[in-house]
């Protein structure tokens, strides 16, 4: 089963096609700058090099109809017809509380995921046309919607009520969603079959770090936790994104500034973080370098990052009674030790210490103390793919269910005579002869069903 994952942005798609039977990713890549003359293709076949093209994409519709093409491109391509792909899953940011799941896209999950966009009007209306451009360029082809807020759907209310008139969250919705899920998720389970312990048993803090960042506390498999809230904007310090404020300061600031509600929102999640406070970039990597050539100001952003990561590490631990192991992932995460060190470093009395050899090297384990640390990085397109394929997989048995409760007591009695004659033939065979009893075209698949449902073996 091959399955095409796409995260539309509002001027970007990122795209993998995976074979799910090995999942292996056939092909990757992303469209960037959609809108203008000048987009850029970047596409990578499996064990191929990347190419690069640049070329006019002012829409949506003409990005997917690109990725479509270079799938299916006689020299470049990985598929040779659009009906080799099986299925389609959209990273979809904000299900509120809606959808606690994935879901098989329908005229009414897209009226829910529109209702949300009130919740994410950055990410839900991209997410939403990449939905209609599929349904038009491949109408046959099952959608999936996979949500970032669906793995912390769990979360007991103590920890996503806000300290708002209770009114606020059963009239607006207003309350902690959490995002990342996918990533979240994936990397908490990846921990647990490295730990060699069921998920269920451990007491997980998941480190997602890159422009935009979040944690979770995942106990027992479970989110119950998470930095992000109503928005992406609360939690960490991150690229652009300033983390928790005091609230009174978005009026403070508002009136001594003279900005409007768009002006601070615009303030808070492009022009702060990393960059508002080293005035230079949001960039980790030129943090680090500037912070280690003697910059006080980059070295105070990195100062600043690492100790929200580590408050929530403790606080993570009191509020699970405990930790097993502390996960780094992201781009930040996977590949900064600094971040690594200094986000650890005094939490030894917690049994959380790392090998300063392991951690500047490539291990995935990079803890000494009683408390596993490790490195993942992580696949939410795999959780995105994997999920799609559960989806349809739903879907088919209902088909199934459907089209063998179509079957007559009658075909049914003649099905179980066949099969009596015919004990040792394949249900394909079986198939065949009842479609020729009855007139009417019957599949294997039904056939094999409905003969299992009796208990009747069949190859």
């Amino acid at each position: 089963m091959n399955i095409l994952v796409l995260n539309c942005g509002s001027s970007s798609v990122k795209f993998q096609l995976f074979n799910m039977d090995n999942e292996e990713v056939l092909a990757s890549g992303i469209i960037e700058k959609i809108g203008t003359a000048s987009a850029i293709l970047r596409y990578k076949p499996a064990g191929k090099n990347e190419i690069k093209e640049v070329q006019e994409i002012l829409n949506h519709e003409r990005a997917l109809d690109v990725v479509l093409n270079i799938l299916l491109h006689p020299k470049l391509g990985v598929i040779k017809d659009k009906k080799d792909i099986d299925g389609i899953g959209h990273r979809l940011v904000h299900g509120g509380e809606r959808f606690s799941g994935s879901v098989f896209i329908t005229d009414e999950v897209i009226k829910g995921i529109t209702e949300c966009i009130e919740f994410a009007p950055l990410h839900n209306p991209h997410n939403l046309k990449g939905i209609e451009v599929c349904s038009n360029l491949l109408p046959d082809t099952p959608q999936a919607g996979v949500f970032d807020t669906a793995f912390h759907h769990k979360m007991p209310s103590k920890s996503y009520i806000y300290g708002l008139p209770y009114a606020l969250y059963t009239k607006l919705g207003i309350r902690r969603y959490g995002f990342h899920g996918t990533s979240h998720y994936y990397v908490s389970r990846k921990a647990a079959e490295i730990l060699k312990k069921p998920v269920e048993k451990l007491k997980i803090i998941t480190c997602h770090l890159g422009n935009g960042c979040s944690m979770a506390a995942i106990k027992n498999g479970v989110s119950i936790d998470t930095t992000m809230g109503f928005t992406p904007l609360e939690g960490l310090i991150m690229g652009t994104r300033c983390g928790d404020i005091d609230p009174a300061l978005v009026l403070y600031i508002m009136e001594k500034e003279r900005l409007s509600p768009n002006e601070m929102s615009d303030l808070m999640n492009k022009y702060s973080g990393l960059k508002g406070i080293s005035e230079t970039t949001n960039d980790m990597r030129e943090i680090q370098e500037d912070a280690e050539a003697g910059s006080e100001r980059h070295k105070l952003a990195l100062e600043i990052f690492c100790h929200k990561v580590k408050k929530y590490i403790g606080a993570y631990s009191a509020e699970m009674g405990g930790v097993d192991a502390v996960v780094f992932t992201g781009g930040i995460g996977e590949n900064s030790a600094l971040v690594r060190k200094f986000s650890t470093e005094g939490l030894e009395f917690m049994g959380i210490q790392i090998d300063e050899g392991k951690n500047s090297g490539k291990d995935t384990a990079i803890g000494t103390g009683g408390v596993a640390v490790l490195v993942i990085p992580t696949n939410e397109e795999l959780v995105i793919a994997r999920e799609t394929v559960k989806v349809i997989e739903k879907l088919r048995e209902k088909e199934l269910e459907a089209e063998v409760s179509e079957l007559s007591k009658d075909e049914k009695a003649e099905l179980v005579l066949i099969w009596a004659k015919n004990s040792k033939s394949t249900a394909k065979d079986i198939a065949r002869i009842l479609s020729q009893r009855i007139s009417r075209e019957v599949e294997e698949e039904v056939v094999r069903k409905e003969l299992t449902t009796l208990g009747l073996g069949v190859r």
